[in-house]
């Protein structure tokens, strides 16, 4: 287990869960229709540059997200055993910076895992 990040065994069983999910029977609409056609509009209702020439999935977007929550983690983990072991490179201030990010990107990403959460029992529950 690893204590510094997040393990990336639990990331890979968190996308085996997205996509068990997105097997389900879907209804008519694609997810940017759901949300009322608002993905990759601009200004002015033009397809963004970005989106046209590129298109990012929503599992790889998750999944470089936690990847950079566990990176942020062990940065500041790394930081914080050189500063114990008296490393002149790292100063206590740069330390506990990293420490302070790397615990808002977590529980961020907490609060973003608990709003997909309970997005998906509300959709699961509605009546058709």
């Amino acid at each position: 287990m690893n204590i510094g990040g997040i393990d990336s065994s639990r990331i890979e069983a968190m996308m085996a869960q997205l996509k068990a999910a997105s097997q389900k029977p879907a209804g008519p609409a694609s997810p940017a229709e759901a949300l009322g056609g608002l993905g990759g509009i601009g200004k002015l209702g033009a397809p963004d540059a970005a989106e046209s020439s590129t298109k990012v999935s929503f599992s790889d977007a998750l999944k470089a997200s936690l990847q950079n929550v566990s990176n942020a983690q062990v940065q500041a983990d790394d930081m914080g055993k050189k500063f114990a072991a008296g490393d002149d490179s790292v100063s206590l201030s740069d330390t506990m910076i990293a420490m302070q990010k790397a615990s808002i990107s977590f529980q961020a990403t907490v609060q973003v895992r608990n709003k997909l959460v309970s997005a998906y029992h509300d959709i699961m529950n509605m009546q058709v």
